[in-house]
């Protein structure tokens, strides 16, 4: 990569800002200053007119910072040149040649060989190993005969010596004495015992754990709950041990220990600590969840598409006015965004398909029953490269 690309790929993002400022007017005229709902509105954009997409966190990669120190990949770059009204990167770059600067296109160059066939002819090794062969070979029949002669020899006039010597026998048995069968046995015993100690030491957790099965209930609806739980396992003068109870699976929990207790948490249900002895607990057991009405109204909300006004007016019932209202973001260049309480019914009841990655974190009410703090994010399905 040179330093002509990344000087290339500066003036493409000025097109690109040029562009998008022709038809819209966010908060800052500087791409590097986009973020949030700004955000949002240039990827419906750019999904619009050159059919693509860019994640958030390639936004942040290459666009809050300036100048770049690499390039994205090279399919980026066409969808960014085409929505700079180019036919593709190289396109682009044809049309910005900066002073003695030239681009190479790749050529395939076919050759034809002359027709016909060529006879090679024997080279000097083979014909020195044709002459070593035939040096190896007999010169004259009589050599042969006299080899033959040698090779033959009368067995019929042969003295056979016949081995009269007899083999005796013994039985190792009776050499061995009493105590040596009492050691044999004696080590076998120590064996098996050292044997069944280890495995004592490595199963015994198994052996003396027992399993308990837990199934969470929606209390209003009498349903298994379709969302992923967070379980924490209480211990005395421990930290909490976090587990994931998987959406219409029981949590299952092996222990040892004669109580328990654990805290399930969730962003659409309210928090509840439950508390068993396992002593005289059943192994499988329904635990009701109240659900939080609340934030279950906000996703429902957020994920909606139809009857936007209806929908903003019951965000504006629901929020109150003074509401903290926070978007975390998955990357490295920004992590927390406060936003007010329109900013937030703007943003989710835009017809865009970011939202359907939004996610509800944690929701707070006060006692008149308003809606005093949202935490969520929008996440990502873009994979790692």
């Amino acid at each position: 990569m040179s330093h002509l690309d990344i000087l290339h790929f500066e003036q493409l993002k000025k097109e690109v800002e040029s562009r998008y400022l022709e038809n819209h007017s966010p908060s800052f005229e500087e791409i590097s200053k986009w973020k949030g709902i700004d955000i949002i509105y240039f990827q419906e954009d750019l999904r619009k007119i050159a059919k693509g997409n860019i994640s958030e966190k390639t936004f942040y990669t290459y666009f809050k910072t300036s100048p770049v120190t690499k390039l994205p990949r090279i399919d980026m770059l066409n969808l960014l040149s085409v929505y700079a009204g180019y036919a593709s990167w190289y396109d682009f770059k044809k049309n910005h040649l900066f002073a003695d600067e030239v681009l190479q296109e790749r050529e395939e160059a076919v050759e034809n060989s002359a027709t016909g066939d060529l006879i090679p002819e024997a080279s000097s090794d083979s014909r020195i190993a044709q002459k070593n062969e035939e040096k190896r070979l007999p010169t004259s029949s009589s050599e042969t005969d006299e080899n033959d002669i040698l090779q033959k020899s009368n067995t019929d006039n042969q003295v056979i010596k016949q081995n009269t010597s007899s083999l005796e026998t013994y039985d190792t048995q009776d050499s061995k004495s009493a105590f040596t069968v009492i050691k044999k046995y004696v080590w076998l015993g120590i064996s098996v015992l050292l044997a069944l100690a280890v495995g004592l030491l490595i199963f015994k957790d198994e052996l003396f754990s027992k399993k308990y099965y837990y199934s969470f209930i929606d209390a209003d609806r009498n349903s298994k709950i379709n969302a992923e739980l967070q379980v924490q396992i209480l211990k005395e003068n421990e930290s909490p041990i976090l587990y994931s109870a998987k959406p219409n699976e029981p949590f299952v929990y092996t222990t040892k220990s004669k109580d328990l207790t654990m805290v399930v948490s969730s962003p659409y249900y309210r928090t509840d600590t439950i508390q068993r002895n396992l002593e005289t607990a059943p192994e499988a057991e329904n635990i009701e969840l109240k659900p939080n009405d609340y934030a279950i109204m906000l996703f429902y909300y957020s994920k909606s598409i139809t009857d936007l006004k209806k929908k903003r007016v019951s965000l504006n019932y629901l929020i109150s006015d003074n509401a903290l209202i926070y978007q975390v973001f998955d990357n490295q260049f920004y992590g927390v965004e406060t936003m007010d309480k329109q900013r937030y019914i703007n943003l989710v009841t835009l017809p865009s398909t970011s939202l359907e990655n939004l996610e509800v974190i944690d929701t707070q009410t006060n006692q008149s029953g308003k809606i005093v703090m949202i935490k969520f994010k929008i996440g990502t399905n873009e994979e790692n490269k």
